[in-house]
């Protein structure tokens, strides 16, 4: 019997839940994405990265932000989801610094549950239960609807690792019959209430459980367990008729049914029917020996023939067990030495690649070795999915590294170009800046500066006459000067009388022109103050560029120079590492196999065994029949 956890559908991801939920403080769970606007680039670049599911760049990128202080009005936010990155690594000491920093800022009541819950959850995957409940110990009650059932569930199952199976029971049953989960939840109770030692009530149940309809594969799945927990419970406590009854109802062709043909056919033995105990076990004995419960049928069926008096069967089927027994061995002997040599934890690389290091990333494709059902249960293992994700994230940090150190050559031959160019542009610049002539320019502006308050002053507009009105006022000025140079008669009197006129228009035009002009004119001053200005800082920039620019291609090159002994440090000791972590996830594998190889070798000494019961019954019955023979 297991203990089931099932979390809520809409949650995809633990870590980005916590994350989604601390920063926006309506979100209850993943899909509920924040919908605000985004002020900082690099923040959003940061979040860009988050959502693709490349945590390791994310992560980083963000660290780097944070640092040069780019992702300012967000900086809570940006911390929240930095927590919730470290949680998808597992790293969840830090992340709990993280949130509990936070949450002492003044997070709202429900977004600290939310917080902690999922910090409680994460550190249940991560095994280590006082923690989790710690984190959980500081939920109060605000948690929505379908994270509460959860919550439920997450302190049920932490009673049950403490074996408190009363206070698991007890935690269970306060959850409503019509909540979502509530079949998982009527479940995990059952069998709490059956180890809590209160049979009667268990068994009810999972009945009532185990002859409930279901709608999908999901829901059947789980009524067969029920029904399978329900048969072997009535074993062990010696009611081998019911327990026909329960395991009858698990489907043929289900996970369970192994489990189920196993223990249907130790309940007819129990009632002493080892014929109808046949008839589940030769199926079940005609499967993959990669399974246990097939495995055991293999001595199981000689058993039963052996009950029926079918001496000559029985032992042929238990010759055949352990020729089957001794091929299965031979078989995951090749598969220790295939995961001693490295292929498994290889394959597997190779197979389940991904983007970046995560601990949610998961194994969808078994590796194509020799006998590759072996692998299934130790694939299924807890400890072996952590020590793998481990291992991965270890071989993706050394390429990380590997990559910066070829990397820093780039950088080098970079900084190099850098400081060849800045050499070969900087008399070319600073020629055309001569050029520019800052000091005439600023001596023009100021003669500009006061022809414009001498005409103000004059206030007569001549100073502020275009190009046609001075021709004019030069073309006056020469043709009186003529005027003047000629005899007293009536024509030039009249010719002094036009030009009069044509004078006093002109001086009345420039009059009239006289404020828009000078305003004008005043304008186009401010924009010359600007651009001599704008010259000026350009000028001085340049100049402390100059100075500084040598001292920064200095401080790069230190850098550069800093960092290759430093990588040149950490290659070897991640690498060292992830030969360690290697050891240990092929000696995790080598381990479950070994004990495979163990259940079998105990498999095949019981075979040998009751052969040789077999033949000491035949030889006593020879013996006896040569007594009672006539002499």
């Amino acid at each position: 019997m297991r203990w089931s956890f099932r979390a809520h559908p809409v949650v995809r991801r633990a870590a980005i839940a916590a994350a989604c939920a601390l920063a926006v403080g309506a979100a209850t769970a993943a899909n509920e994405l924040p919908s605000h606007e985004i002020k900082a680039p690099h923040y959003g670049d940061t979040l860009f990265h988050f959502f693709q599911d490349h945590h390791f760049t994310a992560i980083t990128t963000l660290m780097v932000s944070q640092k040069f202080e780019r992702i300012a009005p967000h900086d809570d936010e940006a911390e929240v989801l930095r927590g919730g990155m470290l949680l998808s690594y597992g790293l969840h000491r830090e992340a709990g610094a993280i949130f509990t920093q936070l949450i002492e800022k003044g997070a709202s009541p429900k977004v600290r549950d939310r917080a902690w819950f999922y910090l409680a959850k994460i550190r249940y995957q991560r095994g280590v239960l006082p923690e989790a409940e710690d984190a959980l110990a500081h939920v109060e009650h605000n948690l929505a609807p379908a994270l509460e059932e959860e919550r439920v569930l997450l302190q049920a199952n932490l009673l049950m690792a403490r074996a408190d199976y009363n206070g698991a029971a007890g935690t269970l049953a306060s959850v409503s019959a019509k909540t979502p989960s509530a079949r998982y939840v009527r479940y995990n109770l059952g069998i709490a209430l059956i180890r809590a030692g209160d049979t009667t009530k268990g068994t009810a149940v999972l009945d009532e459980l185990g002859r409930a309809p279901a709608e999908d594969e999901e829901y059947r799945s789980l009524r067969d367990r029920a029904n399978v927990a329900l048969g072997f419970a009535a074993l062990t406590n010696e009611h081998p008729k019911e327990a026909r009854t329960y395991l009858e109802r698990v489907r043929l062709k289900s996970m369970q049914s192994s489990k189920a043909l196993l223990g249907f056919g130790w309940a007819a033995d129990a009632m002493k029917e080892p014929q109808l105990a046949l008839v589940p076990w030769l199926e079940l004995a005609a499967r993959d020996v990669s399974d246990s419960a097939a495995l055991e049928a293999k001595i199981a069926v000689p058993y039963a023939y052996a009950k029926l008096e079918a001496y000559a069967q029985s032992l042929e089927r238990y010759n055949d067990a352990i020729a089957a027994f001794e091929r299965e061995s031979t078989d995951l002997n090749e598969s220790i030495a295939a995961v001693r040599s490295g292929k498994l934890v290889d394959a597997l690389i190779e197979r389940n690649r991904g983007d970046e290091m995560g601990w949610f990333q998961r194994l969808d494709d078994l590796p194509e070795l020799p006998h590759a059902g072996h692998l299934a249960p130790v694939l299924a293992q807890h400890e072996f999915q952590e020590a793998f994700k481990n291992y991965r994230d270890l071989l993706f940090l050394t390429q990380n590294l590997e990559e910066w150190h070829d990397k820093l050559g780039v950088f080098e031959d970079m900084l190099t170009t850098r400081r060849k160019a800045y050499a070969d542009r900087l008399p070319q610049v600073r020629a055309r800046a001569g050029e520019i002539g800052l000091e005439a320019m600023r001596q023009r502006r100021d003669k500009i500066a006061a022809d414009i308050a001498a005409g103000e002053s004059v206030a007569d507009g001549v100073a502020f006459a275009n190009d046609k009105q001075l021709e004019l006022l030069a073309l006056v000025k020469s043709v009186q000067a003529n005027l003047e140079k000629m005899p007293a008669s009536p024509e030039t009197e009249q010719a002094r009388a036009r030009l009069s006129l044509a004078s006093g228009a002109l001086t009345w035009q420039l009059a009239d022109d006289y404020t828009g002009r000078a305003w004008a004119a005043k304008k186009e001053l401010v924009s010359i103050d600007t651009q001599i200005t704008e010259a000026r800082a350009r000028d001085a920039a340049l100049a402390q560029a100059q100075r500084d620019e040598p001292a920064r291609f200095d401080a790069f090159g230190k850098r550069i120079a800093a960092l290759d002994p430093l990588l040149q440090a950490m290659l070897p000791k991640v690498a060292a590492l992830r030969r360690e972590q290697q050891a240990v996830v092929q000696e995790i594998a080598v381990a479950e196999l070994t004990q495979q190889k163990e259940r079998l070798a105990i498999y095949a000494t019981q075979a040998r065994f009751a052969v040789a019961q077999l033949y000491d019954r035949a030889n006593i019955k020879k013996d006896a029949d040569h007594v009672a023979a006539p002499q």
